[in-house]
């Protein structure tokens, strides 16, 4: 994922180098500007089930349906919609494996310049000002597929937006990140079976591109990774 513009997921997820995780503690959507708005969107949610044997879970992507399946054989384990890449820069498809799962990831090269002053400014690593401080962009329950793309929580918008990575919603990514591991076979194709049968109709959150990010000073914060619901499982 290469991007320039601070996607933050319900916690931010942007990649300008092409995008660069269990559990839930305290949910607080009013450390994001929006008012109703942001209560709608962060009150959306989607069940999950824990598999009986986590050597037999696979993931399937479907681009065309933005739905993300992991399965335990026939059986699905958490169906969610999710945000794919855009024409310019799609996401990648193929059969892979899940690697290099990370809770806290921060990306390497954006992010936010600082002072103890408290001067705070969205930019890339190599343009930060001398003798200010830098964090990277929140990335949170990223799970990296192929080097430098990662399914991780991000803003969901109602058509395909990325940069190339697959952003699931901030209440669904920590469930994801606890169902898959190192090693699981993830497919990302057009289209998947499933599109016709428990992926139609699955309701996907509020769009959130009408909402601002949240405030910077927030995105510097580590309680940034947990701020969604707590993690259930049926």
């Amino acid at each position: 994922m290469k991007y320039l513009s601070l996607i933050l997921a319900g916690l931010t997820a942007i990649c300008f180098t092409s995008c660069d995780s269990t559990g839930g503690s305290s949910f607080k959507p009013s450390t994001h500007p929006g008012g109703g708005a942001s209560a709608r969107y962060f009150s959306y949610d989607r069940p999950a089930k824990k598999p009986s044997n986590p050597n037999n879970v696979r993931v399937k992507i479907s681009l065309k349906n933005q739905m993300v399946y992991v399965m335990e054989g026939n059986e699905p384990l958490l169906i969610a919609p999710a945000s794919v890449g855009k024409a310019g820069t799609p996401t990648p498809r193929g059969n892979f494996r899940a690697f290099n799962k990370e809770h806290y990831r921060r990306a390497n090269t954006h992010g936010f310049a600082y002072t103890d002053s408290g001067q705070i400014r969205q930019t890339y690593l190599a343009k930060k000002p001398a003798g200010w401080k830098f964090k990277g962009t929140p990335m949170p329950y990223w799970v990296e597929f192929t080097p430098a793309y990662g399914i991780h929580a991000g803003w969901m918008k109602d058509r395909p937006c990325t940069h190339g990575c697959i952003r699931l919603h901030v209440n669904v990514a920590p469930k994801f990140f606890a169902l898959v591991k190192s090693g699981t076979p993830i497919n990302i194709a057009y289209s998947q079976p499933e599109d016709a049968t428990i992926g139609r109709n699955i309701p996907r959150p509020p769009d959130a591109g009408p909402l601002p990010d949240y405030y910077p000073q927030e995105m510097l914060k580590n309680n940034i990774f947990t701020d969604h619901k707590p993690v259930k499982f049926q």
